[in-house]
């Protein structure tokens, strides 16, 4: 069962996001950031938004560190996103990963990106003890990729 947490952005926030997801979506990657389009689970429309993709032995993870956000709701219920830059987006299965699997993703995580989301991620740093990251993991959506077709 998913814990329900969501750290809304404030305003500053939803701007830098605004900025940096355009230039996710003109190609240019600011530390690991990735377009990411998926379906409205209410409205049916394409929704942007900037995710880091993290990468793990050759597998790609979506984290959702402000918890039960909007985004992760949407690829909980589309289970297919779009990813890249607007003249090459790839179509990609999700499927969302079990929270007893995701401590180590976590960890990887926080390793990379704690200067980024320290503020908002369930009080988790890159040093929480493995029983803190089992404890917050029902919080924190990881969804795990598989590439699927090219878009259209």
């Amino acid at each position: 069962m998913m814990a329900v947490r969501y750290e809304e952005p404030n305003r500053a926030a939803r701007a830098a996001n605004a900025a940096i997801r355009w230039l996710a979506e003109m190609g240019v990657s600011i530390a690991g950031t990735r377009a990411l389009r998926v379906r409205g689970r209410k409205t049916g429309k394409q929704r942007g938004v900037v995710i880091n993709l993290l990468t793990v032995d050759g597998v790609d993870y979506l984290v959702s560190p402000r918890g039960n956000t909007q985004w992760a709701r949407n690829v909980r219920a589309a289970g297919v996103v779009e990813m890249g830059p607007r003249w090459r987006r790839k179509r990609v299965q999700v499927t969302e990963v079990d929270d007893a699997a995701k401590p180590e993703v976590l960890r990887r995580y926080l390793a990379r990106w704690y200067w980024q989301v320290k503020g908002y991620v369930a009080g988790l740093t890159p040093e929480s003890s493995d029983e803190q990251l089992r404890v917050a993991a029902p919080s924190i959506p990881v969804f795990v990729l598989a590439e699927a077709e090219a878009a259209h």
